[in-house]
């Protein structure tokens, strides 16, 4: 293809040669991101322009700064919610709240700087599908009192579920019967029209226009024009800390949801993005969306998907979603006053459904049942505790859980009671040695995940009879500091119990750290072999020439006569 980039910096930016197909990916983008930013806007407690400006500012910068190329950004479900705890948590203090944004912002900057995403990607699936399944149903909490009419009266998802039975007997008939009617269109808009016009679009154009009609349902009423002001950023002593750990929240789940979208838009490209430079472009467009009081952002896997399959494969779609977008607000934003909130909660209630992970809900008890479990606790802490304490706890019970099949898995290749027999010849030698050696041939890597069983499984297999202890390495790529004293406590034990420890097969990175930590000295110089051959023959010998020995001293120790 030709290559008709006019400015490069690290990779194509703007690259015309699919400007026809970027156009018309960017606009239709641009058409399905307008009712959905609008809505998040209004949850987000921040007001429906700001999120029409998250979606311009950070839209436009993390496209020309990222490294996904037909990524569009947004405002999503997931930075919502979180932004607007942090928004109610601040008392709605703009200055604070903002600061926050700023500063994931920044944060986000120094994750793609220190190469920290290709870390933030390796969060197990059962955590990523637990808190976002939470965070859909977040979403339909808080907007399931909106339907009938009705603000929840505080903030957080406990309120929101308890305002939900007073709704339900007290409805706004008029807010519920547009609620209902913007439910049936997002739900069941044929897909051959949201080729032309997309359900949630569709649902925002009637239920407005019907509510002109038939009043009574509550509205967004006057929403700033023009261009947005300029915020200044501040904290106190006293706020630091909340504002920092808002701002980790934010920058940690956007960068998530940013490289989760990104690995979506690789699978339909067949492209590989650059992780770290796509946080650098959320981070620049956090911090810049922070200074003027748009809400934060993240990589929109609904609208990138969308921008993909209407021809959008550079940079340049993406930038010009948020050029659209920019028209709408500098000119329409008077129009958008009149927009009911129920129509505004029935296209969030779908936005949290399609966020639920219904595709692995419905399999998963074909799954294993540990990643179930954790995906329903991580569920459960997202909607009742909050994000950061569900998705540490996950990641940290999914690495335990992973250490000890490591484990399992490391004990069990020598806890067999038939060694790896790789020649005849070693068959031989052990049936000649009639017991009197005992072969371990390690299985994998060893770490401190197998080291607290390890002396155990040795001390039990060796009990009596055995004279020499044969410890092959060959197939240990790396040890750690648990393992080699878990090795130099069986190499002790063996000497002091008087039986012949040799080793065969340790790799540089082995020897290294062991004899770093002088966890070999309880092994002779003089029993270690590079063949697992040598080393057997060495040990049947001396095991054999210590039973000669002993018979030959048997009169004299025990004469008769």
């Amino acid at each position: 293809m030709k290559n008709s980039s006019v400015f490069s910096r690290g990779g194509k930016i703007f690259d015309l040669s699919n400007i026809r197909g970027d156009m018309y990916g960017g606009l239709t983008a641009g058409v399905v991101a307008l009712p959905l930013a609008l809505a998040f806007g209004e949850a987000s407690g921040a007001g429906p322009i700001a999120g029409l400006w998250g979606a311009i500012i950070v839209g436009f910068f993390a496209s020309l700064f990222g490294g996904t190329s037909s990524q569009v950004t947004g405002p999503t479900g997931p930075m919502v919610v979180v932004f607007a705890g942090v928004f109610a948590s601040l008392s709605g203090n703009l200055s604070l709240v903002f600061a926050a944004v700023v500063l994931a912002g920044l944060l986000q900057i120094l994750f793609g700087v220190f190469k920290l995403g290709q870390y933030i990607r390796l969060v197990p699936y059962p955590v990523v599908s637990g808190f976002m399944s939470g965070i859909g149903c977040i979403i339909i909490a808080l907007q399931a009192s909106r339907l009938f009419g009705h603000e929840p009266e505080g903030g957080g998802t406990i309120p929101a579920l308890t305002a939900i039975p007073g709704a339900v007997m007290d409805p706004n008939f008029v807010a519920l019967g547009i609620g209902l009617l913007t439910l049936l269109i997002v739900f069941k808009w044929p897909k051959t029209w949201g080729k032309f016009v997309p359900g949630a679009l569709a649902a925002l154009i009637i239920g407005t226009v019907i509510s002109l009609f038939i009043k009574g349902a509550p509205i967004l009423g006057d929403i700033p024009t023009g261009f947005p002001s300029f915020i200044m950023p501040s904290f106190t002593q006293d706020t630091f800390l909340i504002v920092l750990e808002a701002a980790f929240i934010l920058a940690v789940l956007g960068a998530i949801d940013s490289l989760l979208t990104s690995l979506v838009a690789d699978n339909m490209t067949r492209t590989r993005h650059n992780s770290d430079r796509e946080l650098v472009g959320q981070g620049i467009g956090n911090t810049v969306a922070g200074l003027f009081g748009a809400i934060p952002s993240a990589g929109a896997t609904m609208r990138t998907v969308i921008n993909i399959r209407t021809g959008g494969r550079t940079k340049i779609s993406g930038m010009l979603h948020s050029v659209f977008l920019l028209a709408v607000v500098v000119s329409l934003a008077p129009l958008a006053s009149q927009i009911p909130h129920a129509v505004l909660a029935g296209i969030l209630v779908k936005v949290g459904y399609d966020i639920i992970d219904m595709a692995y809900l419905r399999r998963a008890h074909k799954g294993p049942r540990w990643d179930l479990a954790l995906m329903a606790m991580v569920l459960g802490l997202t909607v009742f505790v909050d994000l950061i304490t569900a998705v540490a706890v996950g990641v940290v019970l999914a690495a335990l859980a992973f250490v000890k099949k490591m484990a399992d898995d490391q004990l069990g290749a020598f806890s067999e009671l038939s060694p790896r027999i790789t020649t005849e010849e070693e068959r031989a030698l052990l049936e000649k040695a009639e017991g009197r050696v005992t072969l371990f041939d390690f299985g994998g890597p060893l770490s401190f995940g197998a080291a607290a069983d390890l002396g155990h499984r040795v001390r039990e297999r060796v009990k009596g009879k055995p004279r020499s202890l044969i410890l092959d390495f060959s197939r240990v790529p790396f040890i750690d500091v648990s393992a080699a004293r878990a090795v130099e406590t069986i190499a002790c034990d063996a000497r002091e119990a008087g039986k012949t420890v040799y080793v065969t097969g340790i790799n540089e990175a082995v020897n290294k750290v062991l004899a770093g930590l002088n966890a070999d000295h309880c092994i002779p110089g003089d029993t270690r072999f590079e063949s697992r051959l040598d080393a057997l023959r060495a040990a049947v010998a001396d095991a054999i020439e210590e039973t000669d020995q002993t018979k030959e001293s048997e009169p004299a120790l025990n004469p008769t006569g």
